[in-house]
Order: C-alpha cells, then sequence, then structure tokens
C-alpha cells in the first residue's frame, strides 16, 4: 500500500511563491508517476501537473502552465509542486498522487491518494 503525505499549504497573499511537498513511501522511482490535482470549494477536482519517475516527463496543467513547476528528489522519495504569482482563484485542497506507469491528467488514473493539504490564496 502506497501512503503519500502532502505538506506546505497554508494561507498566503495573492502574488506569492508557495512550494508543497508529497513525500510517498516505498521504492518507486522507476515505476511511478506523481499527480498533483486540486479541488477548489465547491468544484470538480482537477488536474495540475504531473512527473515520471523514470525518465522525468512532466506534464502541466494549461491553466497553470508558467506559474507551476513540478519536480521530484528520489533521494527523498519526495516529488515538489511550485507555484507562484498566486491567486486567490488558486485557493483549493491539493492533492498528489500516484500511479504506475507514465504520466496522465485524469484523477480515475490514480489509485493512490494522500490527504490533501488546504492552499489559500488571500487578495
Amino acid at each position: 500500500q502506497v501512503q503519500l503525505v502532502e505538506s506546505g499549504g497554508g494561507l498566503v497573499q495573492a502574488g506569492e511563491t508557495l512550494r508543497l511537498s508529497c513525500i510517498h513511501s516505498g521504492n518507486y522511482a522507476i515505476r511511478y508517476a506523481v499527480g498533483w490535482f486540486r479541488q477548489p470549494p465547491g468544484k470538480e477536482r482537477e488536474f495540475v501537473a504531473a512527473v515520471s519517475g523514470s525518465r522525468g516527463i512532466k506534464e502541466i496543467a494549461d491553466s497553470v502552465k508558467g506559474r507551476v513547476t513540478v519536480s521530484s528528489d528520489h533521494s527523498k522519495s519526495t516529488v515538489f509542486l511550485q507555484m507562484s504569482s498566486l491567486k486567490p482563484e488558486d485557493t483549493a485542497v491539493y492533492f498528489c498522487a500516484m500511479r504506475e506507469g507514465g504520466v496522465r491528467n485524469r484523477p480515475s488514473d490514480y489509485p493512490d491518494w494522500g490527504q490533501g493539504t488546504q492552499v489559500t490564496v488571500s487578495s
């Protein structure tokens, strides 16, 4: 059973930068992909970014492209999501999720999920 734990959320001002971390259990570096998703209040969960473990292939949602970077530190079993120029509409619970294989952008493609971390951006 894969375990994922997100951290780094909080209350920030618009325009600031935030880095979220996702620590995952087990040694899945070769076969996994980790995705970041977010769920704004009252809305569906949506894709933000993903990175594959084996080749470092990345996918970023068009809605955040240019403001978001995703990276991995295999030695720490951690995947990072850095968001800059934050906007109030970035307010959401941010989740990381893991799957075997390559990156995907649908929540249903990821069987394992963390519990999420709240990000609130004030104007």
